[in-house]
């Protein structure tokens, strides 16, 4: 099974192409890093949505319990999940046909991963997206 953290061609692509993403586990507290990473997607030009059934809104924005609540289909699903709900997350993903799961650092199931990318998905695992965005210089605010 192919993990895209491995293909940089890939991940720019991934990231070049995407306009909209969830954050899966995104915190109301500025301190947490799901809170920080979607602040800066944001910033990078992408609309970003909240999916945190714990909490009602962030920054003013609404933050939804389900990815088949969002208002739209997304790009990528961005998990900051432990490893034993990434199963729910891509069925989730599968489902609301988004096209990217990117599980963060530390972030990884195998079956899970297979089954995603079983359904067509791209599948990035153990890996931060801001890091990566910085590592391959891409400037989407620039790019649109």
């Amino acid at each position: 099974m192919a993990n895209l953290k491995e293909d940089d061609n890939a991940l720019r692509e991934v990231l070049t192409q995407a306009k909209t993403i969830a954050v899966v586990g995104h915190s109301d507290k500025c301190q947490r890093t799901s809170y920080q990473i979607a602040q800066f997607l944001r910033q990078s030009g992408y609309t970003v949505y909240a999916v945190n059934p714990l909490v009602k809104e962030i920054d003013g924005q609404p933050s939804y319990a389900a990815l088949h609540e969002l208002p739209e289909p997304v790009d990528i699903v961005n998990v900051f999940r432990r490893s034993e709900y990434l199963l729910e997350i891509v069925d989730q993903s599968i489902s609301t046909n988004a096209k990217t799961v990117w599980a963060q650092l530390g972030i990884w199931h195998q079956p899970s991963a297979q089954i995603a990318v079983d359904a067509g998905l791209n599948v990035v695992m153990d890996a931060c997206i801001k890091i990566e965005y910085l590592r391959l210089r891409i400037n989407l605010a620039g790019d649109i």
